[in-house]
């Protein structure tokens, strides 16, 4: 473990005792949200997203280390491990390395190589190899291996299997394969070329080349989409005669009569066998590095769409659009009870505009209805005109359109219909849709985050890794709001820390049966909660109920006494935290001192202040500290589009090359990266974040291509 706190300490720049408490708390199995919130003084306050990168990061060298081990006991049992080439191995910091060290040994499949090997002409090759004789020619040495039996009839022969060998003994040189990784890695070029005539989406890489170290990741996945649907045919392109070079360097021995022989064979294997290999491997290499950076983007996304500001309190009316089978209405409470159902047919081919403007305006003013939630899929334009102008006539009611991806994933799911088994598949996505207004974390956990629509090329990522990071982000969303024991889903209860699907539906069986939580030690009586997980999930859930106000509070109960402690050092109580009368409960620590109120409570000046923060405000919801969600009364048209107008709309994407801006004309505008500020920026997440409301200037309008250029640069205030 020395070995990994040592090398993890230089790489995060964190003292060595830090990175040990981390392993430590990982391998006792607590969760990264746990870590990250209720044990920073051991770790020196890392958020979880630096955990999590620590983690993988140590996960990845227990795996080299595992990976070296076998490498070493596999060579060791063939008999031709020595100290210098187990100091190699000991060395490599990479798996790539360590696999070009162990690929003269590994067990390979027949080759010419091998099969010239098993003829006897290996002590030829070696002797060919060596570049130490001086006099004679290769014939005349190639003659002594000449053996019919074996299936070396001629001299030629011979020497065609000593070239095997030589080349691949070359293709299975590290320092050869490490130096070409290299070049190709900073010289090399990724070319596409049409396969067809027929245009196509992947038209741009008809005929494209670009410097592999210049290269966007998105266009790395666009260019293998368009290979794998067979537009396109991809290579590498690298300059042969440096690569050559390269080789030469490294075998060739000058003034021998086999030089040249070894120069022709480090040509065959570079063209047989070292450049597809490498090329294969570099191909393999953007891969992974564009889905990493996809998968990055999907998860900077991710964050603040499931963070978006809830619209608390207010009866909502979920509007999924539709044509011919109409509209699907849902509307519910402020808890997101379902209060009734229906189904209007405003827009074509029907358009009942006037019966169902009677129908909705019955339901609204029936519940109360405030805000109208409308999916953005089809119809959703004529849809929000329909609503537009029968709000006109409802004052104090208003609309946001929303994005209702997975929603029709929702509605079919064991989920739903284990919410709704009574109630028609379509109406479950105008349920959804009115709960993504009123609560998008607590209604966006139960779609799979690849179906929630903030990524590019989520299909063509490697599935484990996007399920984990994007579980991560699900999971650190969660418990950085806390749950609500009383009122959650199994669906929202299962990313707690601590918690999986079997001990999430446990909470809501037990609270079916028994009636609603008062208090967190009731947690305990959960079937398959142990001290364990209770330690893991008690502080992110919350208990609005209890007679305990910490209970609904981020305080975990071990630090109970310690609440009290600060509390009574500061002069208040706990009533004086239910009546609202702890307002300058940060100035009183600052007056006493934050080490000796710490020292007083027995916990760290980090577990001090967290504390702090959560008397001041019980049950607080950190969303509700960001902007609130824009709803509207009315409606524009691209039509009503001009250059030079300023608008303000939402941010609902960021990719690579810019981000797309929801300015209320149903079609999302374009800021490219060059118009997102005055200053150069290396990515558009360096500026905007999914959910920003933003001031936008109108660039151009195209309505026949459906396309909005938006510019930030002059409208920011």
């Amino acid at each position: 473990m020395e070995k990994f706190i040592s090398q993890l300490s230089a790489e995060f720049s964190r003292p060595p005792e830090q990175v040990k408490n981390v392993i430590v708390l990982i391998d006792e199995g607590n969760t990264i949200p746990f870590i990250a919130r209720y044990r920073k003084e051991l770790h020196g306050s890392m958020d979880d997203g630096l955990l999590r990168d620590l983690a993988d990061r140590l996960g990845y060298l227990r795996n080299l280390a595992a990976r070296r081990a076998e490498i070493i006991s596999s060579i060791d049992s063939q008999g031709k491990l020595t100290d210098e080439l187990a100091k190699k191995i000991e060395n490599a910091e990479t798996l790539a390395k360590l696999e070009d060290i162990y690929r003269p040994y590994k067990q390979k499949r027949r080759t010419r190589a091998t099969i010239a090997r098993e003829k006897g002409l290996e002590p030829l090759a070696e002797a060919i190899f060596s570049q130490e004789l001086k006099t004679g020619t290769l014939e005349e040495l190639a003659t002594d291996y000449i053996d019919p039996e074996k299936g070396v009839e001629t001299a030629a022969d011979a020497l065609q299997g000593a070239n095997d060998i030589i080349a691949e003994d070359i293709s299975d040189n590290a320092e050869i394969r490490d130096s070409l990784r290299a070049y190709i890695s900073e010289h090399g070029f990724l070319v596409s070329a049409a396969t067809t005539d027929e245009d196509s989406v992947y038209r741009l890489y008809y005929d494209f080349s670009e410097l592999i170290p210049h290269l966007q990741s998105h266009r790395v996945l666009a260019i293998n989409r368009g290979e794998k649907e067979k537009f396109l045919k991809v290579s590498i392109d690298i300059d042969a005669v440096e690569s050559l070079k390269i080789i030469k360097r490294k075998v060739l021995k000058h003034g021998s009569i086999s030089t040249d022989f070894v120069a022709s064979a480090a040509v065959d294997s570079y063209e047989r066998l070292i450049f597809p290999s490498l090329e294969r491997e570099a191909r393999n290499m953007l891969t992974d590095m564009a889905s990493e950076q996809a998968i990055k983007m999907f998860a900077v996304n991710l964050k603040p769409t499931l963070m978006q500001p809830p619209v608390k309190n207010m009866v909502t009316m979920g509007f999924d659009p539709a044509y011919r089978t109409g509209c699907k209405i849902a509307v519910v409470d402020g808890t997101g009870k379902l209060l009734e159902t229906g189904v209007v047919y405003p827009t074509a081919p029907h358009n009942k505009t006037a019966e169902a403007k009677t129908i909705l305006t019955r339901m609204i003013n029936k519940h109360g209805v405030r805000a109208i939630a409308i999916g953005n899929g089809t119809a959703s334009k004529e849809s929000e005109i329909f609503v537009a102008d029968m709000l006109k006539e409802l004052p104090g009611v208003s609309y946001m359109v929303v994005n209702e991806a997975g929603a029709s994933v929702y509605s079919a799911s064991k989920l739903a219909a284990g919410e709704f088994p009574n109630l028609d598949v379509s109406l479950r996505s105008a349920v959804s849709i009115a709960r993504r207004l009123q609560d998008p974390l607590a209604e966006l956990v139960k779609i799979d985050p690849k179906s929630i629509g903030v990524g590019q090329y989520q299909h063509d990522m490697p599935t484990a890794r996007l399920d984990e990071t994007l579980g991560n982000v699900v999971e650190d969303c969660v418990n950085a709001v806390g749950v609500d024991m009383n009122t959650a889903s199994p669906a929202l209860l299962s990313y707690v820390s601590g918690l999986n699907s079997t001990t999430a539906n446990n909470i809501v069986i037990y609270r079916e049966e028994n009636g609603v939580y008062s208090s967190r030690k009731e947690i305990k009586k959960i079937p398959k909660i142990g001290a364990k997980a209770f330690e893991q999930c008690a502080g992110f859930l919350r208990i609005p109920e209890s007679k305990n106000i910490l209970d609904n509070t981020g305080v975990h109960p071990e630090s109970y006494k310690a609440a009290e402690k600060i509390l009574e050092i500061c002069g208040f109580s706990l009533q004086d935290v239910v009546s609202g009368k702890v307002n300058h409960l940060k100035e009183k620590i600052k007056e006493t001192g934050a080490l000796k109120v710490a020292e007083f409570s027995g916990v760290g000046v980090p577990t001090v202040d967290d504390i702090a923060a959560e008397l001041l405000k019980p049950g607080r919801d950190p969303r509700d500290e960001l902007p609130p969600a824009m709803l509207r009364t009315d409606v524009m048209d691209m039509k009503d589009l001009a250059p030079g107008m300023f608008m303000q709309g939402t941010v609902r994407n960021v990719i690579d090359f810019g981000a797309f801006v929801d300015i209320g004309v149903h079609q999302d505008g374009l800021v490219h990266i060059s118009e997102l500020c005055n200053r150069f920026v290396k990515h558009p997440s360096e500026v905007v974040k999914v959910g920003d409301i933003v001031n936008v200037e109108v660039l151009s309008v195209d309505v026949g291509k459906k396309r909005i250029a938006l510019s930030m640069k002059k409208a920011q205030v």
